[in-house]
């Protein structure tokens, strides 16, 4: 009889608990595809006669370039020549790499908004499935980026980071007069998210923020401080008489929810 019984160390019954599915993610094949279809609509803004490569070839090898660390124009040719033999796979390349020089004059031409587009419809495609997925929504300061000759102050932006797959998601520029608080709507209304939870700092603790993630089909946690003082001192006395009364009877209170 004792052989129907299995038993399991304690660290293996934690190791179990902790495993989690990995979210899944586009093949590769997939990944090329898509990359050549998305970015395949943007408007080229040369003339007919001094084409020499194709816009979406250019605009894939400094995508993939970039994404690998390339740090500059002359790195993005070097990533192209590097990787020609794999890129011949998916991409035209009639007239080989572009240089240096091509991937400066065309990426000073492109819509920036219609690239901004095309990119983010691309990265949707990586992911087939977001439930359960913990978005971290935050905003940072990018260092080096003010212009004192200009009069011009360090760009401020707001990003929305898939946790699991560490990718930035989508990120938009924090307007010049404003706050997070006007951008992150705005930022919320560029992802799909359903399923997925949404954590955003304090100054994103705002009823219409909440409203939004709620009707996108999504939870949220939301981080609570004593600049909404009113519902800070209705959460903290929440707590500390629950506290007091051993949480008695709170299972019920949250089913009534």
């Amino acid at each position: 009889m004792s052989q129907g019984f299995r038993t399991e160390s304690v660290d293996a019954k934690k190791s179990s608990r902790n495993q989690r599915k990995p979210t899944e993610v586009a093949s590769i094949e997939c990944i090329q595809q898509s990359l050549v279809k998305h970015f395949g609509d943007i408007e080229d803004p040369r003339v007919e006669r001094t084409k020499k490569h194709q816009l979406t070839d250019i605009l894939v090898i400094a995508i993939l370039a970039i994404i690998a660390g390339a740090q500059g124009w002359e790195d993005i040719e070097n990533y192209g020549i590097s990787k020609q033999q794999w890129l011949e796979e998916f991409l035209a390349l009639p007239n080989g790499i572009p240089s240096d020089d091509t991937f400066r004059r065309v990426f000073e031409f492109i819509e920036p908004e219609a690239l901004n587009r095309c990119f983010l419809s691309w990265v949707k495609t990586l992911l087939t499935k977001m439930g359960g997925e913990i978005i971290p929504i935050d905003g940072k300061t990018i260092r080096g980026s003010y212009d004192r000759s200009n009069g011009k102050s360090a760009l401020h932006v707001i990003s929305a980071w898939a946790s699991e797959q560490r990718l930035v998601l989508a990120q938009i520029k924090v307007e010049d007069k404003s706050n997070e608080i006007t951008a992150i709507p705005a930022l919320l209304e560029l992802l799909d998210i359903t399923g997925a939870i949404i954590t955003i700092d304090a100054i994103g603790t705002q009823t219409e923020i909440a409203k939004q993630i709620i009707d996108k089909k999504a939870d949220y946690v939301l981080a609570l401080k004593a600049n909404h003082p009113t519902l800070y001192s209705q959460v903290k006395e929440w707590f500390e008489t629950s506290v007091t009364d051993n949480f008695l009877g709170i299972e019920k209170l949250l089913n009534e929810k």
